[in-house]
């Protein structure tokens, strides 16, 4: 389905982060115009920097705030993939005030800025956290609770806008609900550094990882190709059902928190068996915290043909290989 999108233009922004700079060089792979939207603030320049001198990339310094940035970015687009953010529920709680400029007033700049360019599509990355406190598993689509964070607030109210674009100026929309992403390029530095990447750092370092609580909470693990391929689907279904909706981006297993710090040490001990006996550790439970993430990907598979192809221990694999080699 890649090849409809020859001799057209994406906007990837926040394309030096993690998953952006992952759909960055999947479209570059297939010879597809690439444009990348990034102020650097959470996002790394040795992500992009292999795809600078590639003829069908451009790089657009700016910030998803700057009303102007957007628009810069918007011309001659004929889609987004708009993934620039501010992740983290814990700095959500300690700066709501940035987390909601980025996530609701930037994500409503790149609205108006694909409204106004005419973009054909707007992809954009929403949360598994807009499930909230509704406790029921799987989590379906169409059931959500209240918000547990800043964070989420601002993902849900991402999707109010979404709906409320096409529906007053006729702007396609897809929302993609990530669960717990995964794979090469994720920052394991820093404050706010999502637990795979984080604790692969610790145990490479022979340093214990610390589990909040009894590591009995569980998540719904999700390798970075497969979040690829929901990008890609969304981008090129040619199903209007499938469009001005959101759908579950997950594997559709879950994983606890114990079993997973036990899964990365059995393989990184293929490359050094003394992180065997790295003993795991816990402290109190996170507010904020959803205790459990499963999703339901039916949506997906009948609506896009969503058929992920890693699961937890697959995707492990491959992402180990990658931090083996650049940590």
């Amino acid at each position: 389905m890649i090849e409809t999108l020859k001799g057209k233009t994406v906007l990837v922004t926040g394309g030096a982060g993690f998953i952006g700079s992952n759909l960055c060089e999947t479209l570059l792979l297939n010879d597809i115009n690439t444009v990348c939207l990034d102020n650097f603030a959470t996002g790394k320049r040795e992500n992009i920097t292999p795809f600078l001198k590639n003829k069908n990339f451009k790089l657009i310094e700016g910030d998803i705030r700057s009303l102007k940035d957007c628009h810069v970015a918007c011309t001659e687009v004929d889609f987004v993939l708009h993934q620039a953010a501010l992740g983290s529920v814990p700095r959500s709680i300690k700066d709501p005030v940035t987390t909601n400029d980025v996530n609701v007033s930037g994500f409503l700049n790149m609205l108006v800025a694909a409204r106004d360019a005419k973009v054909k599509r707007f992809v954009y990355a929403a949360s598994s956290s807009t499930y909230g406190d509704h406790e029921a598993l799987p989590k379906v689509e169409e059931v959500i609770g209240k918000p547990l964070s800043p964070y989420a607030v601002t993902k849900y109210v991402n999707e109010l806008y979404a709906d409320i674009f096409q529906k007053t100026y006729g702007l396609d929309t897809i929302g993609l609900r990530y669960f717990n992403v995964f794979g090469k390029r994720q920052d394991p530095n820093g404050a706010y550094a999502a637990v795979i990447p984080l604790f692969v750092k610790q145990l490479i370092k022979h340093e214990s990882p610390i589990i909040n609580g009894d590591g009995s909470y569980s998540r719904d693990f999700t390798y970075i190709d497969n979040v690829i391929q929901m990008n890609i689907l969304s981008l090129t279904t040619t199903n209007k059902d499938a469009l001005n909706t959101v759908y579950n981006v997950a594997y559709g297993e879950r994983t606890t928190l114990l079993e997973l710090a036990t899964l990365l040490k059995k393989h990184l001990s293929e490359f050094d068996k003394s992180i065997n006996n790295v003993e795991i550790k816990h402290r109190e439970n996170r507010v904020g915290d959803i205790p459990h993430s499963l999703a339901s990907i039916d949506k997906a598979k009948l609506l896009l043909g969503y058929n992920p192809k890693y699961n937890i221990n697959d995707g492990i694999k491959k992402a180990l290989d990658w931090y083996w080699k650049h940590l």
